[in-house]
């Protein structure tokens, strides 16, 4: 077995989508970021980026590249899904923290954890999302963006 952790952060801000986990949610603003700044996923690809020892999403999909604006990020956890069973790991399970002022997250966690399980190629129950407020502090807290932590865990493929 092999864990890693991933974590990312954006800026929220007008005239973008929202969206989180593949999943795009209502609201007045969206991430700002080079892909479709997906902080959620993006933190999943780091995570299982980290356990396969293979770098991190910057260096697999650089936002120098003008191949990956507007990029489906859950398309590139699928590329690295791939990329990982290639070296011989499946994912066992990934757990998700989405710390956030607004909006809410839980009406569109189940649609979130359907959409990853799939990119990651595991069911629903094996990805946990949770979110919480930054109680008001700092720039999560002030509404000014938001960050998501993940952890994910690599098993061995049966030969």
């Amino acid at each position: 077995m092999r864990i890693g952790i991933g974590y990312d952060i954006h800026r929220l801000v007008p005239g973008r989508r929202l969206v989180l986990g593949g999943v795009e949610i209502p609201w007045r603003l969206g991430l700002e970021g080079h892909s479709d700044a997906d902080a959620l996923t993006h933190a999943v690809i780091d995570a299982v980026l980290g356990a396969a020892g293979l770098g991190d999403i910057g260096q697999l999909f650089p936002d120098t590249d003008p191949a990956f604006a507007g990029a489906d990020s859950v398309a590139l956890l699928e590329r690295v899904v791939a990329l990982v069973r290639e070296r011989g790991w499946r994912v066992g399970n990934v757990d998700a923290t989405v710390l956030c002022e607004r909006p809410r997250i839980a009406p569109h966690r189940e649609a979130m954890r359907r959409r990853l399980a799939a990119a990651l190629g595991v069911a629903p129950e094996d990805v946990g999302i949770k979110a919480t407020t930054n109680e008001g502090l700092g720039a999560i807290g002030a509404g000014e963006g938001i960050a998501c932590y993940a952890v994910a865990l690599l098993v061995r493929d049966s030969p």
